[in-house]
């Protein structure tokens, strides 16, 4: 890795780990796909990121990903929106985004559904996994009527299950109860057998688990510019 530039070194090192956390948890790697969270970053950012390889990007504020895909969109690249989705945007952003791993609520499936012929779009039900209800999802008790509402939506794909561990604890628990969640939907509806959970500080635990999607920003990326 010596020869990397620092981003560089960060990814190869990312990987690394993430190759690690599959083997032990007897995981096939290409199960296992990594996006690196490029929120607050800029463009030239993501393209270094391209040509090492990375075709996965994610971003959470739709007013700075529209102009940032749109710039990049001489790239062979896959984006994903993780962040909390405004009904009024949300059409905006299926625009340009081929995943939305943040849909928790009616109006977004109302705002998102499409009638029209094309590739539909990837979902993810965000689940809450704590017990404060400000920090967004569905919860658990109401997950499969909801999971059912988006199955039967036009133009978008149930994919599976998104969550974020709670702050400040072992997040293996949590992780553990998304993925019983997830078996449980899967057998409603077998394509929606993802999980999308797993980020910087928590990705070994969410493999261990089954994730299928991670969600890694700061580790490969680094700190965050000054944004105002």
């Amino acid at each position: 890795m010596t020869d990397l530039t620092p981003l560089g070194q960060r990814l190869a090192s990312i990987d690394e780990q993430i190759a690690d956390a599959a083997r032990a948890a007897s995981r096939d790697l290409s199960s296992i796909t990594r996006i690196v969270i490029t929120k607050f970053h800029p463009a030239s950012m993501v393209r270094e990121l391209h040509g090492l390889g990375v075709r996965d990007f994610g971003e959470s504020r739709h007013q700075e990903a529209q102009p940032k895909v749109a710039e990049l969109s001489d790239l062979d690249a896959q984006w994903s929106f993780v962040g909390q989705l405004q009904s009024k945007k949300a059409r905006q952003v299926r625009a340009y985004c081929q995943a939305i791993h943040s849909l928790d609520r009616d109006s977004l499936i109302t705002a998102l559904a499409n009638d029209e012929p094309g590739t539909p779009l990837d979902v993810f039900v965000q689940v809450n996994l704590t017990d404060d209800p400000a920090r967004g999802g569905v919860i658990p008790s109401e997950l499969d009527a909801f999971a059912d509402r988006v199955a039967a939506a036009a133009g978008i794909e149930l994919r599976g299950l998104m969550g974020v561990a709670p702050l400040d604890q072992d997040p293996r628990p949590a992780f553990a109860a998304l993925r019983a969640l997830s078996e449980r939907i899967g057998i409603q509806h077998p394509g929606a057998r993802a999980l999308s959970m797993g980020m910087s500080g928590d990705f070994a635990e969410a493999i261990a688990e089954g994730a299928t999607h991670l969600r890694i920003g700061t580790a490969i990326t680094g700190k965050r510019p000054d944004h105002g």
